[in-house]
């Protein structure tokens, strides 16, 4: 059972649970759309983690098809003084689950006829034409001609053999360092196990960059989780004509009212941004305060795999559109059916994902994709990812709703956050 000791009415100085009904709710809080007992029971287990110290604060948002979300909210944004209260409008580092929206952004260019999901990524990445795969990625970049072509499926369900800073080893991990393949930022600070890369210079010369790397399997052979996305944000940019920001802002966050979607917070802003916490052992140290974040910073690259921030609103708004398959009320920025086969199985069938992030289970448009049931509950068909930092996010056609989970903490192994937050939706529901 979850610690409930916690007095309630400390949240938005006067909420509390009685007899199972919310009470004086802030106006964001509940909707009809969800029973009562799962955004209890979320609060709940916000409370646990609270109390002890575990966290400082947490989101999460639950909806029922694309009806108006619930928000179960606890705590604050950090633990320095002066720290705000948390709200469904706090800003979060959202890491990987920037993938998904990379990858439906990619689907609208399917649809549009801009991209082709088995095209050659060698049509928009010339060194990517006849791509090579190391003999061994560990030892040495020796390498020998790829099986097939790199294509746009793979780059957009890692089953292409690309390398990423965060997985690669050895001669490989080293020469994503050599050419500035950057998976992402982190702190102003030099953090213990992260590598200081100075990140190439725009997304073409990332593309071209990792174009001179081999490959570490021929595709359609194996599951490893990659830089794919982050080269995404350059096909997009080359397929649509647009830079990537733009394309994310004119064809989802603009017509979805995402409003808090940023590469880079603006200083205006800075008073929503949550603090991230660094964990080793029992200790917790802030790594990237809120009014100093790094995201602050103009970035050098705006990654596709790992880069934007964005309030759980927003977030939860993307979802909608997803749940929608698509489109909120008239809203529409996507075809039904291109909605349904980004987040479908796209992953070419005897593609190995055991022992991955993906074991068992199939890929779409950047996101994972249940294809047998886990026992808690979770349909097949659902689609979502989480993110470095302590956020999950997904949609669960078969139940008709959604759900995301906001904390701020690295590694997120350090607790089991996502995973708790998960099972507490689902037995709640």
């Amino acid at each position: 059972m979850f610690d409930q000791a916690v007095d309630r009415r400390r949240f938005m100085g006067g909420s509390a649970l009685l007899g199972g009904v919310l009470l004086a709710q802030p106006s964001w809080a509940l909707s009809p759309a969800i029973p009562d007992p799962a955004i209890a029971a979320t609060q709940a287990l916000f409370d646990a983690y609270i109390a002890d110290d575990r966290l400082p604060g947490a989101v999460g948002a639950i909806g029922r098809g694309t009806l108006a979300p619930n928000f179960a909210v606890r705590g604050k944004q950090g633990r320095e003084a002066g720290a705000l209260a948390m709200s469904p409008d706090s800003l979060f580092r959202m890491y990987s689950m920037t993938k998904p929206i990379t990858g439906i952004a990619a689907m609208m260019l399917v649809e549009d006829g801009k991209l082709r999901l088995d095209q050659d990524v060698g049509d928009f990445v010339p060194g990517f034409r006849k791509p090579m795969v190391a003999l061994d990625p560990v030892k040495s970049l020796d390498a020998r001609p790829a099986s097939k072509p790199l294509t746009i499926r793979h780059v957009l369900t890692h089953s292409g053999g690309l390398g990423y800073a965060i997985i690669s080893k050895g001669a490989l991990h080293d020469a994503f360092v050599h050419n500035g393949l950057a998976s992402g930022a982190v702190s102003h600070m030099k953090l213990p196990g992260l590598d200081a890369i100075p990140p190439a210079p725009s997304l073409a010369a990332f593309a071209e960059r990792l174009a001179t790397l081999p490959l570490i399997a021929d595709p359609d052979t194996r599951w490893s989780y990659s830089c794919g996305l982050d080269l995404m944000g350059h096909i997009i940019e080359q397929a649509s004509g647009m830079e990537f920001e733009a394309f994310l802002r004119k064809r989802i966050f603009q017509p979805l009212g995402m409003t808090s979607s940023w590469f880079q917070v603006p200083t205006s802003e800075l008073a929503r941004m949550t603090t991230n916490y660094g964990i080793l052992g029992t200790a917790r140290a802030p790594i990237d305060p809120g009014a100093t974040t790094i995201f602050a910073d103009k970035p050098a690259l705006k990654l596709g795999g790992s880069g934007l921030v964005m309030s759980p609103r927003d977030y939860d708004r993307f979802l909608q559109m997803l749940a929608g398959f698509g489109a909120i009320g008239r809203v529409r920025v996507m075809r039904e059916a291109t909605a349904r086969l980004a987040m479908s199985n796209l992953l070419a069938p005897g593609v190995d994902t055991s022992g991955t992030f993906a074991a068992g289970q199939g890929f779409g448009a950047g996101g994972r994709v249940r294809i047998t049931p886990n026992g808690l509950g979770e349909g097949v068909g659902t689609y979502g990812w989480g993110g470095a930092a302590a956020t999950v996010a997904w949609v669960d056609p078969s139940t008709k709703f959604r759900a995301s989970g906001f904390a701020q903490y690295m590694p997120d192994s350090a607790m089991p956050f996502t995973k708790d937050f998960s099972r507490t939706v689902y037995t709640s529901l």
